[in-house]
């Protein structure tokens, strides 16, 4: 028996030992498949590899970039940035509140602010289903994030009704009240909130500040027939003059808020019930000094690109470099269609556009600015308090640019003398009805037809007169609602009766200032940066729902110094307001005593040079000219705040000049 168990274990050892190798020969043919199988797997891993997977992953690192800065953002003290930049640049200057209560200087005169286009907050008060959940919510300012989330629905809301510019049925959007309506625009993007700390800290609050927070979509008259926006205004301010011992209140409007209180000044004197009925004196009994900043007194360019093809430089060139986005049917979206059916609802944007006709903004061979050195270096240094004498700015000529044509269909037509250029009038050509509904998107080129948009190219020029009947052309509701509510020419005889209609209180040339001897007129603004003038266009398509033209970005000059790039000429200005709307009232048009400035109101001028921050840590810097960020200029809010705490034009040193403004208002024909 013992030799049978003997035999049975060594036999139970052996099977054992061969099931072992078996195992092993197992282990090795797996490991050696495996590599295989990964590859084979890394391989199918690779292929099904999709934009949705840079998608995800863009996102996720975008993200989680933004998470770790807001945490160093709030870990990191914050006088930390302060003492940072102070070690790359040196100690910084005080903020002009600190440096002028060192001095002595204390709030005195109450506060008005008046915020431009687009900087004022909107928020919703009725809306439809898309909306749910929208209430008092903003829908323009603060984090914008309903854009994002529900793109169709935003533009809805933001769109107001193409016959009436009012509200469309079932939607009601409404102003921001409040200084908070437009200190930021977006989360760490002031407006006003530099201003406001500033005057602040001489003793300014709440009580003595007003933001004449309104609707900058609609028209401004309508503003008071929806809104009683003006009557507002009117009260707010005789409440502050009341309650601060009769002392009158210093007005600051910002760009498009310029035109709006100058609606205001004629609307409070005029008899009720088109007017507030404040009487001719109420301007004189309530107004110590407009201090305007960025005004586009005599409109802009930049507004008939927007209306004509919804493009300034920066989504020209967008629209170049990535054209299936802006252009195209993407993800649902056809974006620039959207802005233009959306921006065209928005009536007070038709203020802006350029008045005057030739006489103002120049003809096909003239134009005040002449020539003009783009490449020309600019003073760094704002020195607040030195007046240069009236039209003596330093000049900086060197080529000619025909200014007067605000757009041109190629670059001959831009360049070529007048006598050389072959144009069909547009004005004859028949436009073809068709239905709404061929394209998702409705805009007013669909109604034109190829014929019509062809005649429009073969016009070739366009300058600020006939602009006008251009818009007439291809945006004839846009245009309808315009002559209902606004005029840009100039004024024969301001005494004619028709000139008390409100239509024409925004426009300097065709309505008087206020009698007001006392009160004083600024005009502030930045200079030195290419701001836009005229537009190189082309046909860029006929198809039926798309945006018919073009700025052509292919469009250079031929010299380094040129003021033609990417299809835009530029000339001196704040990057959206030209030097010679902002400057050519004050310069000329209301200097001493005009047709349109009976009682001479004494008007200054002070410009402020454009200086970029030395380093990214001075964010958007304290010398900055451009349109916006001067709100935030150190010089220009010392000037303010002087001018609140008591002091006059005269005080501060009189007109700043770095410009050529009077040589250039001295070159337009003007009846004064």
């Amino acid at each position: 028996m013992s030799i049978l168990r003997r035999r049975s274990k060594v036999q139970n050892s052996s099977d054992f030992s061969d099931s072992g190798k078996d195992r092993e020969d197992d282990k090795k043919d797996r490991r050696k498949e495996k590599p295989k199988r990964k590859q084979d797997g890394g391989e199918r891993r690779i292929k099904k590899w999709t934009c949705v997977d840079s998608c995800c992953w863009f996102i996720g690192f975008t993200c989680s970039m933004w998470w770790f800065l807001l945490f160093l953002y709030n870990a990191i003290p914050s006088s930390f940035p302060q003492y940072l930049t102070e070690a790359i640049t040196g100690p910084l200057p005080d903020p002009p509140g600190v440096k002028l209560k060192k001095e002595g200087l204390t709030a005195k005169h109450p506060v008005v602010f008046v915020p431009g286009i687009v900087t004022g907050g909107l928020e919703l008060w009725e809306g439809h289903q898309c909306a749910d959940g929208l209430f008092r919510k903003r829908l323009w300012g603060g984090t914008f994030g309903e854009v994002y989330k529900r793109p169709l629905c935003w533009v809805e809301h933001m769109s107001l009704d193409n016959e009436t510019g009012l509200d469309p049925p079932g939607i009601r959007v409404r102003p921001v009240s409040g200084l908070v309506a437009a200190d930021y625009f977006a989360p760490g993007y002031f407006v006003w909130a530099v201003l406001i700390a500033n005057l602040a800290r001489i003793g300014y609050e709440e009580k003595t500040m007003y933001m004449a927070a309104y609707d900058w979509r609609i028209s401004f008259q309508n503003t008071e027939v929806r809104d009683q926006t003006l009557s507002r205004i009117k009260s707010n301010i005789e409440l502050m003059v009341a309650t601060n011992g009769g002392r009158k209140v210093v007005v600051i409007p910002h760009s498009m808020g310029v035109l709006y209180f100058l609606h205001f000044m004629k609307w409070v004197e005029a008899p009720a019930p088109m007017g507030g009925g404040g009487g001719t004196d109420w301007c004189a009994k309530h107004i110590k000094a407009v201090m305007n900043i960025g005004g586009p007194f005599l409109g802009v360019p930049k507004a008939v690109s927007g209306f004509f093809s919804n493009e300034a430089r920066d989504i020209a060139a967008a629209r170049a470099y990535a054209p299936g986005f802006w252009d195209k049917d993407v993800f649902g979206l056809q974006t620039l269609q959207h802005l233009m059916r959306m921006t065209r609802t928005w009536d007070s944007t038709m203020s802006m556009i350029p008045k005057g006709g030739d006489t103002i903004w120049g003809s096909l061979d003239w134009s005040p600015e002449g020539l003009y050195n783009c490449g020309a270096r600019k003073p760094k240094n704002n020195h607040t308090h030195t007046a240069i004498p009236n039209g003596k700015g330093v000049s900086s000529f060197k080529e000619g640019v025909n200014y007067g044509r605000i757009i041109s269909f190629g670059k001959d037509a831009a360049e070529l003398h007048s006598s050389k250029i072959e144009r069909i009038d547009f004005r004859d050509a028949v436009t073809v009805k068709k239905p709404a509904n061929n394209c998702d998107i409705w805009t007013e080129y669909q109604e034109m037809g190829v014929g019509g948009i062809k005649a429009v190219v073969d016009y070739k020029v366009y300058t600020a007169g006939s602009v006008l009947d251009l818009l007439h052309f291809v945006a004839p509701k846009l245009m309808k609602r315009e002559g209902a509510h606004f005029s840009h020419g100039i004024a024969d005889n301001l005494d004619d009766p028709k000139y008390k209609h409100y239509k024409y209180w925004s426009n300097p040339l065709e309505t008087k200032l206020p009698n007001a001897p006392e009160m004083e007129i600024y005009s502030m603004y930045g200079v030195g940066i290419p701001t836009e003038r005229a537009y190189v266009y082309k046909l860029a398509s006929t198809a039926e729902c798309s945006i018919p033209f073009q700025i052509d970005t292919s469009v250079t000059g031929g010299s380094e110094n040129s003021c033609l790039k990417d299809g835009v000429f530029s000339v001196n200005g704040d990057e959206t307001v030209p030097v010679l709307s902002a400057g050519f009232m004050c310069a000329k048009g209301w200097r001493g005593k005009t047709r349109f400035n009976p009682s001479g109101i004494r008007t200054y001028i002070r410009e402020y040079n454009h200086a970029p921050p030395a380093n990214l840590l001075e964010g958007r810097g304290t010398q900055s000219g451009a349109h916006v960020d001067i709100l935030g200029n150190f010089a220009l809010i010392e000037d303010i705040i002087r001018v609140a705490a008591g002091a006059t034009g005269e005080d501060l040193g009189g007109d700043q000049v770095h410009s050529d403004i009077f040589k250039w208002s001295e070159k337009i024909n003007l009846q004064l």
